[in-house]
């Protein structure tokens, strides 16, 4: 988004800023590309934790079998009409790998899996009686566009609607990447400080930001648990810290109620090949797949509540304990 030309700026505000366009588009993608004796299955995977837990890794992992279809880069900024942008798009290559905003070595390019779907949310969330059965069109609009019979999700706002995710598709996987605690919360304190200042610098990505619904850190940051907090101040280290606590202990708590949701351990996903392997099996991954899951530690410097981390490192044991594959 830093590279964005003039027009390619003015595109994305005229298409992702207002409501009223985004509903039209999806309406005009309906009537031109889906018909009444499509079926696609149900049978998609959402990756789905708390930002900076390893999702993004994961969707590459499994984006690369090829058996996937995903929204990409590609699909900006007409995300709600990604075969109609599809027909008229200019774009006839997928450019260089970059390394993302995030600063954080995780290179793309315009054919990069990523999280464009809280566009849709951010849309019909009003919507309520008809927002389910939009969602499923949603869904088979992109698996058209790409020729595929199974979604690929990775969207870290979902860690706020597992349970709804699940009541629309029952026979669907849900991925929930967990990592350390401590570098957890320090990755998401530095992500937050580094784009509040960027936000301040550049109104375009504040815009881009919100325009695609990520609101994980920023300026414009929404906290997943707002309520009774010890630490509300998210210029503080400790925020990040209790968020990630109240964030997994609802998660480990909905993990006993639903089967189809799978506890991934970033540390060893990492560190334990076979992880990598079990996570194949269970999506039905037939192909050897090599990818590099590199650990990534920092030295923390900042102060912590001793008691929270102490609460923090017994709810990861547990989530440890719990986890898929190892």
């Amino acid at each position: 988004m830093n590279n964005y030309s003039a027009l390619q700026r003015f595109l994305h505000r005229t298409v992702l800023s207002s409501q009223l366009i985004r509903e039209i588009m999806f309406d005009v993608e309906q009537s031109i590309f889906l018909k009444k004796d499509d079926n696609f299955n149900d049978n998609h995977v959402f990756v789905a934790g708390l930002a900076r837990s390893g999702t993004t890794i994961l969707l590459n992992a499994i984006y690369q079998s090829d058996q996937f279809a995903s929204l990409t880069y590609d699909d900006m900024p007409f995300i709600l009409a990604p075969n109609f942008w599809k027909k008229i798009s200019p774009r006839k290559s997928h450019g260089k790998l970059q390394e993302r905003a995030h600063d954080d070595s995780i290179r793309v390019s315009s054919n990069s899996p990523e999280a464009f779907e809280e566009v849709f949310w951010k849309t019909f969330t009003d919507n309520s009686i008809i927002r389910d059965e939009l969602f499923i069109k949603f869904i088979s609009l992109i698996l058209k566009k790409n020729n595929k019979t199974r979604y690929l999700s990775k969207n870290n706002q979902n860690i706020r609607r597992l349970d709804l995710i699940s009541e629309i598709f029952p026979r669907s996987i849900i991925l929930i990447p967990f990592r350390d605690p401590l570098q957890h919360a320090f990755s998401l304190y530095s992500q937050h400080m580094k784009f509040v200042k960027e936000q301040s610098e550049d109104s375009f990505i504040r815009d881009y930001m919100k325009w695609i619904g990520h609101s994980e850190f920023g300026l414009d940051y929404k906290m997943i648990h707002p309520s009774n907090l010890l630490y509300p101040n998210e210029k503080e280290f400790n925020h990040w810290l209790e968020q990630w606590y109240l964030t997994y202990k609802t998660v480990l708590e909905l993990s006993a109620e639903h089967g189809e949701f799978y506890l991934i351990g970033h540390e060893s996903l990492c560190n334990n090949p076979k992880v990598w392997v079990n996570v194949k099996d269970l999506l039905g991954i037939n192909q050897e797949i090599k990818f590099l899951f590199k650990e990534s530690k920092k030295v923390i410097g900042q102060s912590f509540d001793n008691n929270l981390y102490d609460k923090c490192y017994r709810l990861y044991e547990s989530l440890v304990a719990k986890s898929f594959g190892t």
